[in-house]
């Protein structure tokens, strides 16, 4: 008898400055999914938050035309868990669902919203949990944790939008105090894929930078500017995660804006990175324990940055769901470890399984001996 398939809903789209990222992960997810393994359901999310479902959803988002599709629903409740049809007469289950595959880059996906829901309605999911999302999304209060942790980070200012619309002469007072001399980066708290980043070498910089960032969040991350190589770790897994072979990215641009990710043919990586075996093993070893840290699950990709005149490790950021598109840094890290596109969407399908059954196994009831 053949064992039943898994039904896998693919997540993609949202509200965040990473929508059209998403899209781009999501065809790259879709196209490496065995057919023969999963039943799949493409759930798209448009840019005011509307889930829809159809006939080739991927495409219909890429083009805008929504007219084709269905809306759907997903409900905070594990007795009615799936989707559900949005009609008339009220709503109609519209597919159960065994594992749900967010590819949701940034606000709204990979912050901890999304999780919360999906820990509400009792469903299987790839990536981090509620704790995991919420402070691997937010790079001021990832930093705090990592330095509680011991491990190095850039020095950084954080900054918040009402701060600069009260006082912006005292704001920017506070951040050259705080780094002294320049450069600086100025960037959302709560974003990813280099959106609203910028470099700046000077006050009236740092005054146009912040502004930028504050369109994106109401709190801006400020760190000082180093002379550093970007190097990237892949890491997977539960409570027993593993670390991919290191790879370094060679921006076609002074940093590694968006432009420079997605669209500059300049930009290259270098896989598996040109840095002394000691350095490797010790990014490696750090990326693990900063995983370990925010309770992550499933996956993360861990960013360093490794001093070109001293040698010393920063650690950057940590991305709970990170790019997918075929030229990521996240599978192609794990393809020169040995582990292929398919075999990488099977181990987290199987660790978003893993995650539920212990948190299935957690006591929710308690009486005291006697009674209530």
């Amino acid at each position: 008898m053949a064992e039943k398939k898994l039904t896998v809903g693919v997540l993609f789209g949202g509200r965040s400055g990473e929508h059209a990222v998403s899209l781009m992960s999501a065809r790259f997810v879709l196209s490496v999914l065995d057919r023969a393994k999963y039943d799949v359901v493409e759930i798209g999310i448009t840019r005011r938050g509307e889930w829809l479902i159809g006939d080739d959803v991927l495409a219909a988002m890429q083009a805008e035309a929504y007219d084709r599709l269905e809306p759907v629903t997903l409900l905070p409740d594990p007795t009615r868990a799936g989707l559900y049809r949005i009609a008339a007469g009220g709503l109609e289950l519209a597919a159960r669902l065994d594992v749900v595959f967010p590819v949701l880059h940034g606000t709204f996906g990979e912050d901890g919203t999304l999780q919360g829901l999906l820990e509400m309605a009792g469903m299987a999911y790839v990536g981090p949990g509620v704790v995991g999302a919420a402070v691997g999304m937010d790079k001021a209060i990832f930093a705090d944790l990592m330095r509680a942790h011991g491990i190095p980070v850039v020095p950084g200012v954080l900054a918040l939008r009402s701060e600069l619309h009260a006082d912006m002469d005292g704001a920017l007072d506070r951040i050259e105090a705080g780094l002294g001399g320049y450069p600086y980066f100025t960037k959302p708290a709560n974003l990813g894929s280099s959106v609203g980043v910028s470099k700046v070498k000077s006050r009236s910089d740092l005054v146009e930078g912040l502004l930028e960032a504050a369109e994106y969040d109401r709190r801006m991350l400020v760190q000082k500017g180093l002379d550093v190589r970007e190097i990237e770790v892949s890491v997977m897994g539960n409570d027993r995660p593993i670390a991919s072979v290191c790879g370094e990215v060679l921006p076609g641009e002074e940093f590694y804006s968006y432009n420079a990710k997605y669209h500059d043919e300049r930009s290259r990586t270098v896989i598996p990175a040109e840095i002394p075996e000691a350095a490797a093993e010790r990014i490696r070893a750090l990326a693990v324990a900063a995983y370990a840290a925010c309770d992550m699950a499933g996956l993360a990709r861990a960013d360093f940055f490794l001093d070109r005149v001293t040698g010393d490790v920063y650690m950057n950021e940590i991305n709970t769901i990170p790019g997918f598109t075929s030229i990521s840094m996240y599978p192609m890290l794990w393809a020169a470890s040995g582990v292929g596109n398919a075999e990488l969407v099977d181990r987290l399908i199987e660790y978003a399984l893993e995650r539920k059954g212990q948190r299935d196994a957690t006591r929710r009831e308690f009486e005291r001996e006697g009674g209530a």
